[in-house]
């Protein structure tokens, strides 16, 4: 992963998967797991592969490195249990996501990451767990899935610093490269109120294998006030996967249209992330698809 992002200028990560599976009338998402259980069913493994696949596409036809994720944001050990569903869900999504990837012959390097999320309401840091409470409930889940050989780890979704700290000592414990992602708001801040460079600090202490770096995902890309950062925070921010929309979290939050800026204005932004700041990963969230990936690709030299 180290050599990935020194050898290339851009890394796409993935666009939108879930919020595209949401509001596509062929599949249902379950309650508890959401996407993860759409593996074990025909339409479900169409519909992913489908997405995955445009994804993968794009990076080969522009020559780009890509990341993609295991289908398992909401895999953790409270819900598979609760869910009814296999215990090992976890390693059936790498296994899943590995033969899809290793299929196709492909030009361009592809690393594959074990997914996971906070507990709670990625929207409300009040409901996120404290660090020791988060190291014991997030291991089993990253145990699971660094067992099944993924090339690295990643936590998403985060709003808060103290549970963020937690992953990252359980996933420093496998010896794998990870890297952790915050849910900042249109003030820059993590959701708890955090400052951003203090979270990367925080977490950075709190670990002798620091993660590979951080993310910020969730939130559009405006969001993040580069100005206010020090040196050492912009070198150890790494990627962002970003809302197509301006709009806040409070506004997205249940909303059922689809909400986009206009792809060619997230896009700019973005880049402007990657020339300016060095930002090498770049991918999409909310609101996001294969149009945005694309816009990066083709107006990367520009």
């Amino acid at each position: 992963m180290k050599e990935l992002l020194k050898k290339h200028q851009l890394v796409l990560a993935e666009a939108a998967v879930v919020e595209r599976l949401r509001r596509d009338e062929k599949v249902e998402l379950d309650p508890e797991l959401v996407h993860a259980p759409l593996i074990n069913c025909d339409a479900g493994k169409k519909a992913l592969r489908n997405i995955y696949r445009e994804y993968l596409d794009i990076a080969e036809a522009h020559h780009r490195p890509i990341l993609l994720c295991t289908p398992t944001w909401r895999a953790n050990k409270e819900r598979v249990l609760g869910s009814g569903q296999y215990q090992d869900i976890n390693a059936e999504a790498v296994r899943f996501l590995g033969s899809l990837v290793e299929d196709e012959a492909r030009q361009v390097p592809v690393k594959i990451g074990g997914l996971i999320g906070c507990k709670n309401d990625c929207y409300l840091p009040e409901e996120a767990l404290s660090q020791s409470e988060a190291k014991e409930f997030h291991e089993w889940q990253i145990n699971q899935l660094a067992s099944e050989g993924v090339d690295f780890l990643i936590a998403v979704t985060l709003p808060s610093v103290q549970e963020a700290a937690g992953i990252a000592v359980a996933m420093e414990a496998t010896g794998l490269p990870y890297i952790i992602s915050f849910v900042i708001g249109s003030d820059g801040k993590v959701l708890d109120g955090t400052e951003i460079q203090t979270a990367f600090e925080y977490v950075d202490t709190k670990t002798v294998n620091n993660p590979l770096g951080y993310f910020v995902n969730c939130s559009f890309p405006s969001f993040l006030k580069t100005e206010s950062l020090s040196e050492n925070a912009i070198n150890r921010l790494i990627g962002i996967q970003a809302n197509a929309s301006s709009l806040s979290h409070a506004e997205l939050d249940g909303s059922e249209d689809l909400k986009s800026d206009s792809v060619s204005e997230w896009g700019r932004l973005m880049l402007q992330l990657n020339s300016s700041f060095g930002l090498k990963i770049l991918g999409g969230c909310c609101g996001t698809d294969g149009r945005h990936l694309k816009y990066l690709t083709e107006n990367i030299s520009a």
